[in-house]
């Protein structure tokens, strides 16, 4: 009895030092103060080789080659078929503008079945088909038509074979309606400014090169600002927990925020001032303004990281959680499809993300160059998220703090 009494003893005392040693620990490793937490975290950013990449490397890689399959901005030399049941100089016209046009690469095919085909295994993205008897229709003043189909599949793809097409048979159009008229007894230059007589031009702002890359990839930047910086926050605060160095003050809190946020806000800078620069993307059009915006959107995702990272508690959740959530987050932002077009139900949670006044907000300025009064409602919105969350961080703190800390 005796053996097993000192047995007992040694044992609660080892487990009273090892109490004593954690929360030693916890007072040494959890400064309360603001600055002291700011320095605080900044060592342990860098002390996690897991964070300092998914909180830095990462970022600045995506800005590298996330453009890089868009580096040709326009979609040119689409493959399209052509079926000429018509066979005639009219025909070959139509045929001779479409082989001129940058956005077609045209091909024959004997009939529509083979030209199916030929989409089915993805030869081509569209075909026309010429019908029999078009130039004698023309030539006797009917009304003609040709039929233009295209793989709805592939928006940019279709879109690009008919605007291919439509030009090349507007352009032979034109000039036969330019013929029937000076055949008629008109000048040539007035048959030709007849043929239309409300010019139209199209001139595209801010996009001007109207690439996919241009208007896809600014947007997206502020996605991987916001995934990178949630998923490296949640797993640095799970950390934290695991160890139960997550308690702190309000004030601890805040400079945990600060310091993470002056992270995120320095890629943010790089996103702006040298990857769409890299890139030639439309820039710089509100650079204050923008800076502005990174000032409120970094602190507001941070604050939410800290708030996932005490309900995760634990460090590889936030990956295995937060990196599927990127492309729903982009696709209610109302940047891909119109948020009017959303169901209601998405409509009122999608509020709930940074990203949804954000995405706009950085196009709008950057790009678009609105000013701070024309975007206030963005401005605003992240206010209100970030009270919002730093209202759900002061649950979480009180709910996974020890009473002696709350008191601070």
């Amino acid at each position: 009895m005796s053996a097993a009494n000192n047995t007992k003893d040694t044992k609660d005392t080892k487990n009273t030092k090892n109490v004593n040693q954690a929360n030693n620990l916890n007072k040494v490793s959890s400064p309360t103060t603001f600055w002291a937490s700011f320095l605080q975290t900044f060592k342990d950013v860098f002390k996690d080789s897991g964070v300092v990449l998914m909180l830095l490397i990462a970022p600045v890689i995506y800005g590298f080659f996330y453009p890089w399959p868009y580096s040709s901005e326009v979609v040119n030399h689409v493959p399209v078929g052509i079926i000429d049941n018509d066979n005639s100089q009219l025909s070959r016209t139509i045929i001779r503008y479409a082989n001129a046009s940058p956005q077609l690469d045209t091909q024959g095919f004997i009939n529509e079945q083979q030209a199916k085909e030929a989409i089915w295994s993805n030869d081509i993205a569209g075909y026309m088909i010429i019908p029999s008897g078009l130039e004698r229709q023309v030539l006797s003043g009917k009304a003609a038509s040709v039929s233009v189909l295209g793989n709805g599949g592939y928006f940019i793809l279709n879109k690009n074979v008919q605007l291919g097409f439509l030009k090349a048979v507007s352009t032979v159009s034109a000039g036969i309606e330019v013929k029937k008229n000076v055949a008629q007894g008109a000048y040539l230059a007035t048959a030709a400014s007849n043929t239309q007589a409300v010019p139209l031009q199209i001139i595209p702002l801010y996009n001007q090169t109207e690439g996919y890359g241009a208007y896809v990839v600014p947007a997206v930047a502020i996605l991987i600002l916001q995934q990178t910086l949630l998923m490296a926050t949640a797993m640095l605060i799970g950390t934290w927990y695991e160890q139960r160095r997550h308690a702190t003050s309000v004030r601890g809190w805040l400079g945990r925020i600060m310091a993470l946020s002056m992270l995120s806000f320095v890629v943010g800078c790089f996103y702006y001032g040298w990857a769409f620069e890299l890139h030639h993307y439309p820039r710089g059009q509100n650079i204050l303004g923008s800076l502005l915006f990174l000032t409120i959107f970094c602190p507001t995702v941070a604050t939410l990281g800290c708030v996932l990272g005490l309900w995760f508690r634990q460090r590889e959740r936030s990956l295995q959680i937060l990196v599927f959530s990127s492309l729903p987050i982009f696709f209610v932002s109302g940047y891909p499809w119109p948020a009017n077009q959303l169901p209601e139900v998405l409509q009122i949670i999608r509020w709930l993300v940074p990203t949804t006044p954000g995405v706009n907000m950085s196009v709008q300025m950057n790009q678009m160059g609105a000013s701070v009064a024309q975007v206030a409602t963005g401005f605003y919105a992240l206010a209100g998220l970030w009270s919002f969350y730093f209202i759900l961080l002061l649950i979480f703190r009180w709910r996974t703090q020890p009473s002696s800390e709350m008191r601070k």
